[in-house]
């Protein structure tokens, strides 16, 4: 397939955030993406005319209850079905920070038994309690199998923000975790430059977060959620630092996730 024939469905609905720079990173490779609001893909049930879901950053539903915990209800319930022809195709979904959240509170990843009719993991709030927003380092741990990770080099390091008050990765048994990283679904890591990992230290694990995990994938690795927002980092103008060497560089690290799953759809469709 080629990548201008390739269409992304981003979801929104009220509190959504970042979906318009979600957009133009995809647009940047030459997809062509389209913003739509949940109410209308429920309607004209037109998903499958699409290669990637994304679910977005935002605080959906202003995150009562839990953090994307109503939208991925609402998700499962109005389209459900759709989603898991969506999966059965091999179609790859996409969810970035509140888009985490509702995959995981979907019951879609981590995905150890399939698809869960509940959830199997939870993000839960930050330790240290509040809202954080700064720029991260994570060690890229993929082995090629994640859709939106492959051209990325394993043990490379990456650098991208967060902001949330609710990422801490945790799940209900050591097992569990032992599961994750046996099936090699365990994709980002907090670590600090030099690429060693955080070990819970705050503030290179910005979250607690078990195992400093940042982003997995499903078992298929057709499924991606991660807590760093990689549209933030698409660009070299938008890192933080970039006036030290007196000229940013013209991409940054987050394109390689949207490179990937693009790339990824243009090879196997």
């Amino acid at each position: 397939m080629k990548i201008g024939d390739i269409r992304v469905c981003i979801i929104r609905v009220g509190g959504t955030n970042c979906d318009a720079e979600t957009k133009r990173a995809f647009e940047d490779l030459g997809a062509r993406a389209s913003i739509r609001h949940l109410n209308e893909v429920s309607k004209r049930r037109d998903l499958l005319d699409y290669h990637i879901l994304v679910f977005p950053g935002g605080f959906s539903y202003g995150d009562y209850v839990r953090a994307g915990a109503i939208l991925a209800k609402t998700v499962m319930s109005r389209i459900g079905k759709e989603i898991r022809l969506f999966i059965d195709e091999g179609r790859p979904i996409l969810g970035i920070c509140n888009g985490f959240q509702i995959l995981v509170e979907a019951g879609l990843l981590p995905g150890l038994n399939g698809i869960s009719d509940y959830p199997e993991a939870a993000l839960a709030t930050n330790i240290p309690i509040g809202y954080r927003c700064m720029w991260v380092y994570l060690k890229h741990e993929g082995d090629g199998r994640c859709a939106s990770t492959w051209l990325i080099p394993k043990g490379r390091i990456l650098r991208m923000p967060v902001a949330h008050a609710e990422g801490r990765f945790i799940l209900s048994s050591e097992k569990d975790l032992e599961r994750l990283i046996d099936n090699g679904q365990i994709i980002l890591r907090y670590c600090d430059e030099n690429g060693e990992y955080a070990n819970g230290r705050f503030p290179e694990n910005p979250n607690g977060s078990l195992y400093d995990i940042a982003g997995i994938c499903n078992p298929d690795g057709t499924i991606f959620g991660l807590m760093p927002h990689p549209e933030r980092a698409y660009y070299g103008w938008q890192l933080p630092d970039w006036t030290r060497i007196g000229r940013p560089p013209k991409y940054g690290d987050g394109r390689l996730i949207f490179e990937s799953i693009v790339k990824h759809v243009a090879k196997k469709f």
